[in-house]
């Protein structure tokens, strides 16, 4: 970013601001207004005493210390001002008069002040009462202990946090240097503010799909936006004209969990995986126009995410329930090649997720139904030293819990420096990627819920300066990085499940899909910021159901997923069972991958 990076950011502070200007004066104004408040007392005493001897008051009540002369020269000058001061200042004055004349009270305030007391006694013993009565979790049985689950809770939420930062950004200052010409990346650094985020609103609902929009993805320069789920359908839109541009079959036969434009390739390609473990490879003209797909790798079970490398038209790796990596490149003959396989003491551990590491391209994190985040460089895998595992990264606390822990989705900061996991009903974890092998965390976010389904997490801003996620609650969470505190929270349909969160490639935009049958397009276009009014009840209330299920945990995840996504897949007559498709017991041949000319084209 530009050297404005440390300038004001965001438009709440700008009235205060534009008032008071530098710090300087802001400490000045308050200076001048408890002296002004001193005047005004003084004032008040010496006014009282004139008005009791009959003294003249025609300037306002005010004292005057100066000559007939000067008096009668400065009300000749003003004499309107005077006329008018002189109302405002008798109407300030009629406020405090009353407790001038204190001492024929003082015998009755002692009464006054044991009265009060008695009442505000009452008031809170009535309170109380009614606060049992009404507390929805005890029925007013324990409403100690209520309340001591919530300070417990209020404590836990505030714990890891820090205080919001000074907003960096100043619109106006942007504004007008960007009329100037002196900044050329207005929008670049706008992307970024927290002003801007907290305005976000729901602009419009993109309709079509008939069942689960599981993947959402911008093509390269934002012009157009690919979805895909359960209907086994892919969608290219035409997102600011709100309408599809293409609408193919993907060839899949399970629901499709991931579709995504490969980075310049004149958007002619389309990669794809989904729950049948098929890899599957779209060929497009331009977006506009659909060719054929084609198989490219085959898992053995469910294929969750693939990973693009940055500036490849070519290359990219999927990973996937049997716990196999592939790296696909379209130039070769055999397009997929397995380079790893995750195990965790001689077992195979499933992968929901894979994310390549933007600054450098060798180095990939993969995660999955363990605790743990595998980085691996693929120049030095080595299978025989710690299954190839370059190191490893996970929260102390979760090594030895009672419950099995996963991690739905993993992703890199901008700049590769950071990188975040979303664990299954817990929190969302960021790790500092260059790190050692068994680093702790070194941020947490706290407030949401993931446990009904395989949800995303990403950053969002052009300098990775917020974490986004979804909710089982239907809202989508925003925390600033750096301080880890909830500063946006926008409300989606009661059973719309939120998922998968794509930021646009530029623009200070964010589209979501989910459980709904729609993609969703969130845009800072609110007149005001968003009022959290249902943060704290809406945190609450997410622990404590996560705490509930923690006590009976045997694996809720896995029941939670069978339920939902088998629920909601395709009505297609050649779907297939998991346990016809995918066995249990996998061995070493498990993962395959397929030719063009064994495939051919469909």
């Amino acid at each position: 970013m530009s050297h404005q990076e440390d300038s004001a950011d965001g438009l709440q502070d700008l009235g205060i601001e534009s008032l008071f200007g530098s710090p300087e004066e802001q400490s000045g104004a308050v200076a001048a207004t408890e002296a002004s408040s001193d005047i005004d007392t003084a004032t008040l005493d010496v006014s009282t005493e004139m008005t009791r001897d009959g003294s003249d008051t025609s300037d306002g009540g005010f004292p005057n210390d100066s000559s007939t002369e000067n008096r009668s020269t400065d009300q000749e000058n003003s004499s309107e001002d005077v006329e008018h001061e002189s109302m405002e200042d008798f109407e300030h004055f009629l406020i405090p008069v009353l407790p001038v004349f204190y001492y024929p009270l003082l015998v009755r305030e002692d009464e006054i002040v044991e009265e009060e007391e008695e009442e505000e006694e009452i008031d809170e013993e009535g309170e109380e009462e009614e606060q049992a009565q009404m507390c929805p979790r005890c029925g007013g049985t324990d409403h100690e202990q209520c309340l001591l689950e919530d300070r417990a809770l209020e404590e836990w939420t505030s714990s890891e946090t820090s205080a919001l930062p000074r907003p960096r950004w100043q619109a106006v200052t942007a504004l007008r240097q960007r009329q100037l010409g002196s900044s050329t990346r207005f929008v670049y650094e706008a992307c970024g503010a927290r002003a801007f985020v907290q305005r976000f609103r729901l602009q419009y609902r993109l309709e079509g799909h008939t069942g689960c929009v599981n993947t959402v993805h911008f093509n390269q320069r934002g012009t157009r936006l690919a979805s895909s789920g359960d209907d086994l359908r892919v969608r290219v839109w035409d997102w600011v004209r709100q309408k599809p541009v293409l609408d193919f079959d993907s060839g899949h036969n399970n629901n499709v969990l991931q579709a995504k434009f490969l980075p310049n390739c004149a958007d002619s390609t389309l990669a794809m995986c989904a729950r049948d473990g098929q890899v599957r490879v779209a060929e497009l003209t331009n977006a506009s126009c659909f060719e054929s797909t084609r198989r490219v790798a085959q898992h053995k079970r469910a294929a969750h995410k693939l990973a693009l490398e940055p500036d490849s038209p070519y290359k990219f790796l999927t990973s996937g329930e049997d716990g196999v990596v592939f790296t696909i490149d379209l130039r070769q003959h055999q397009p997929a090649s397995e380079i790893v396989i995750t195990r965790e003491k001689g077992k195979r551990v499933g992968l929901y997720t894979i994310s390549v590491n933007p600054a450098n391209t060798y180095q990939f994190a993969a995660a999955g139904q363990d605790q743990f985040v595998r980085i691996y460089d693929q120049r030095r895998i080595d299978k025989k030293e710690n299954h190839g595992v370059l190191k490893k990264f996970n929260p102390h606390h979760l090594v030895n819990c009672d419950f099995l822990t996963s991690i739905t989705c993993t992703a890199y900061s901008h700049d590769g420096t950071e990188l975040l996991a979303s664990y299954n009903d817990e929190d969302i974890y960021l790790f500092n990627s260059s790190h050692s092998d068994g680093a702790q965390y070194a941020k947490r976010f706290k407030g949401h819920r993931n446990s009904t389904t395989v949800k995303g997490v990403n950053f969002y801003g052009p300098r990775s300066e917020f974490v986004v996620s979804g909710s089982d609650c239907g809202h989508i969470f925003f925390w600033e990085k750096s301080s880890c505190q909830i500063i946006q929270l926008l409300k989606e349909d009661p059973e719309g499940t939120i998922n998968c969160l794509e930021p646009h490639p530029y623009l200070p935009m964010l589209a979501a899909s989910g459980l709904d049958h729609d993609v969703k397009i969130w845009t800072p276009t609110a007149e005001a910021a968003t009022e959290l009014t249902e943060l704290k009840d809406l945190i609450k209330k997410n622990k404590w159901e996560r705490d509930q299920d923690s006590v009976y945990h045997t694996n809720l995840f896995d029941q939670y997923m069978l339920s939902f996504l088998m629920g909601h897949r395709s009505q297609r007559d050649h779907h297939l069972g998991w346990g016809a498709r995918f066995p249990e017991e996998l061995d070493e041949s498990s993962s395959t991958s397929l030719t063009s000319e064994e495939e051919g084209q469909d």
